[in-house]
């Protein structure tokens, strides 16, 4: 995903952000398109319904996270999207360890905004909104996985949304006379789009929101690597000390979710012996 978005940024010179996003939306769209090519369900009704939600909120996520990171580093402005999916996790839980996890995230993002807010407050206010909209994927995300829809889903959403956000190819102009250019867009439409957000819709399904939390706790590091390797970018020790304080928020998070399947797990299987004959039937 990130190998993607740095491939992203150097696109930046000859497009705007938000046409960098959309251009990676309509790849995506194409290449799922012709994989999978949905049938005539996937685009009525409900369904319709549910795709295209997801695909507009999906793309907008995209966008906002680029026009961040035109303006911060890749791994700062991933860590600063955390707070979205954390937060709204820890909405519905009142343990300790959930306001730790909590605390620890907030912590972080402060760090990590108080660092970059004097030279980009736009950048940060971007990766806020990134970090909003994620919440919705996640949310609009388990919904397509849980229905069935899957790989289909996201090709009917992508659609949709090239459609929808169309107006933001005026600013992809320059990159249709360079075949070169068209290359790279499609490079990120494959490598942060179709591959990453492909397993998704199998990780969601088959590990649950928790370990999928935890899996999603390497993300700053990986991209604080990324950016570091071909972009050149260095965080500050602030910035780093933010970034890790994330990663303790959702690891923090993600156990206490993983904790509480266990046990609801536990009843269920005291409830299933109990309902078991006994010897005397």
């Amino acid at each position: 995903m990130y190998v993607g978005a740095a491939l992203a940024v150097w696109i930046f010179d000859v497009a705007t952000p938000a046409g960098v996003a959309w251009l990676r939306c309509l790849g995506a769209a194409l290449i799922l398109l012709l994989w999978r090519r949905p049938g005539r369900p996937a685009w009525r009704g409900r369904a319709l319904l549910l795709a295209g939600t997801f695909g507009v909120v999906t793309a907008g996520m995209n966008v906002l996270f680029y026009e961040a990171i035109a303006r911060l580093p890749l791994g700062t402005v991933v860590a600063i999207e955390f707070a979205g999916p954390v937060l709204v996790a820890a909405l519905g839980s009142r343990g300790a360890r959930d306001f730790a996890a909590v605390a620890a995230v907030t912590l972080g993002v402060v760090l990590i905004a108080d660092v970059q807010w004097a030279g980009s407050p736009s950048g940060v206010a971007f990766a806020l909104g990134a970090a909003a909209a994620w919440a919705g994927y996640i949310v609009l995300g388990s919904r397509v996985a849980l229905a069935g829809n899957g790989v289909d889903g996201l090709a009917v959403g992508f659609v949709v949304a090239t459609v929808v956000l169309s107006p933001l190819a005026l600013g992809t102009t320059t990159v249709w006379g360079r075949p070169d250019l068209l290359a790279f867009a499609v490079g990120v439409a494959l490598l942060s789009t179709v591959v990453p957000y492909v397993l998704d819709q199998v990780v969601l399904r088959r590990l649950g929101q928790a370990r999928f939390a935890l899996l999603l706790a390497l993300l700053p590091v990986t991209a604080a690597v990324i950016g570091f390797v071909v972009l050149g970018q260095v965080p500050t020790l602030v910035e780093a000390l933010g970034i890790l304080a994330v990663m303790v928020g959702v690891a923090l998070r993600s156990g206490a979710g993983t904790r509480t399947r266990r046990m609801s797990r536990g009843r269920e299987d005291r409830r299933a012996s109990d309902d078991l004959p006994g010897p005397e039937s």
